[in-house]
């Protein structure tokens, strides 16, 4: 039975103060006494995570200029996502088979490796490497999480440890950009790709020993263990290389693109329908809807959040540490949103808090391109994103909570790779189409455009036309609008009562 489904009247009704409930209870809420110390190593473990997104993406720029790679600046980050989504699938295999412990240490270090290749780079191409070993350490990592989490915590316990998750970015939202910045200045990028390793070690030595206590081996002890599944392996492949060439094709805007971006969809497609739950994407009711909203909602938000920063640096003439900070309070209203959804007195208004959450945001991405107008002050941009923000707060947390509901804990690492599979193709495909659009459109390469971040400095517009913004906010926002309505569906209505003969 759905979390927003109706409960039995037999059974117990959740405190309204869940809180206090759970402290109560037997080893108490997450930073009780059963669950302490897996609670911080894996909030850490989501805090690097943060940290790095936030501070590698202010240090890119330098690092391409310097290893003359900017044409190749495009592939730092589709690296990072092509190779993530075969993680994604290999973790949820390897999870079911025999736990998470050994995908998240082997993902840990795949991260951590990724970084130190990156960061020794002698070349654009073994920059890109580097970003592509990260990613498949990503994947992994990120599965292996969702799995302990609906291992180690019961039911009462998830919405709260996703709401820490959440809570987990506010503070690298706001400080990586200011941290990186300063670093690639006055020591130097490489030192910003070298520095986050050393972060990891503390996590995994508090972490791994209460992972291996209560989430470690498969569900089943005394079962035989489960064989990999070679055909999702096979088509994990299919989709990683898929979403590749769709990218490539997506930065190469000639007639001879159109063979990669063919051979890409036929990867793609047989790819998504094998590794997603059936009915995905007719939005049937229950896991699949689910899988699908996932997607909808991180596809359209990083798809028009990608281009926020080159927009107030294009056309309003900020410094790039500026328009990162402009963004800022998004993080905290997104940690707002999450810990509203974790609190037990919603869980009836759950569904109609998720839809609320998807309007939310399709306002604020279809409102952003406001600030093209030069009567519009930049500062509600900031405002703007950060009602988009809490609305994303409302929606991610409650998807990971309903699908391990919905999920048998011997599939919760299959289901959990969908979902976050869901997530990435959506990132790489909206982006990719986004991006074509952006230059198309007059808006140069986005490679391109973040190398001139510097010398437009406060010259102000001029370096990108405003209607390609525009051309990319607007879809999004309609994506955004289409995951309000598979929001509806996210529940089985329950079955008519029999009536009485």
């Amino acid at each position: 039975m759905s979390v927003l489904e109706p409960r039995a009247p037999e059974t117990p009704r959740i405190p309204d103060d869940l809180p206090a409930a759970v402290a109560a209870a037997p080893g108490g809420g997450i930073m009780g006494s059963a669950h302490r110390m897996l609670s911080i190593g894996i909030i850490s473990v989501v805090f690097i995570i943060a940290f790095e997104a936030t501070a590698v993406g202010t240090a890119m720029p330098v690092a391409a200029r310097e290893l003359d790679g900017i044409g190749l600046y495009a592939f730092a980050f589709s690296s990072y996502f092509t190779t993530s989504l075969f993680g994604m699938v290999l973790a949820g295999q390897w999870s079911d088979r025999s736990g998470p412990l050994g995908a998240l240490t082997s993902g840990i270090g795949a991260f951590a490796a990724g970084l130190v290749l990156s960061g020794t780079a002698a070349s654009m191409w073994l920059f890109v490497l580097g970003r592509a070993v990260q990613g498949l350490g990503g994947g992994l990592v990120i599965v292996a999480l969702y799995v302990v989490v609906g291992r180690a915590y019961d039911e009462r316990l998830r919405p709260a440890i996703m709401a820490a998750f959440a809570a987990g970015w506010v503070v690298p939202s706001i400080i990586g950009p200011l941290i990186s910045g300063t670093v690639t200045e006055h020591v130097g990028w490489r030192w910003v790709f070298l520095g986050i390793p050393a972060m990891v070690i503390v996590p995994l030595l508090v972490a791994l020993p209460e992972i291996r206590r209560t989430a470690g081996g498969p569900v089943d002890k005394g079962a035989a263990p489960r064989s990999f599944d070679r055909r999702r392996i096979r088509l994990a492949f299919g989709i990683s290389l898929g979403a590749g060439l769709l990218q490539y094709a997506a930065q190469d805007l000639r007639w001879l693109s159109l063979v990669p971006a063919l051979v890409g969809c036929a990867l793609l497609v047989p790819a998504v329908r094998g590794l997603m739950p059936r009915g995905t994407y007719l939005a049937r009711r229950g896991l699949p809807a689910v899988v699908l909203l996932r997607g909808l909602a991180g596809g359209a938000f990083i798809g028009a959040e990608s281009f926020l920063p080159l927009m107030l640096v294009t056309q309003r003439g900020l410094s790039p540490t500026l328009a990162g900070f402009s963004l800022a309070l998004g993080g905290a209203t997104w940690a707002l949103g999450s810990w509203v959804q974790s609190k037990a007195r919603v869980v009836p208004y759950r569904e109609r808090l998720m839809v609320s959450g998807m309007v939310m945001v399709a306002f604020s991405i279809a409102a952003a391109p406001a600030v093209l107008i030069e009567a519009v002050p930049v500062w509600t941009l900031a405002l703007v994103w950060g009602v988009g923000c809490l609305g994303m707060g409302l929606v991610i947390g409650p998807t990971s909570v309903l699908l391990l509901r919905l999920s048998p804990p011997e599939e919760a690492g299959a289901n959990s790779a969908a979902l976050q599979i869901s997530d990435a193709l959506a990132n790489v495909v909206l982006l990719a189409l986004g991006g074509a659009a952006f230059a198309a459109l007059g808006g140069g390469s986005v490679g391109a455009a973040h190398a001139v971040t510097e010398a437009v400095g406060s010259a102000g517009s001029g370096a990108s036309h405003p209607g390609a913004f525009v051309a990319v906010f607007l879809p999004m926002a309609v994506v955004a609008l289409v995951g309000a309505w598979v929001a509806t569906r996210l529940t089985t209505p329950p079955a008519p009562a029999a009536k009485a003969s």
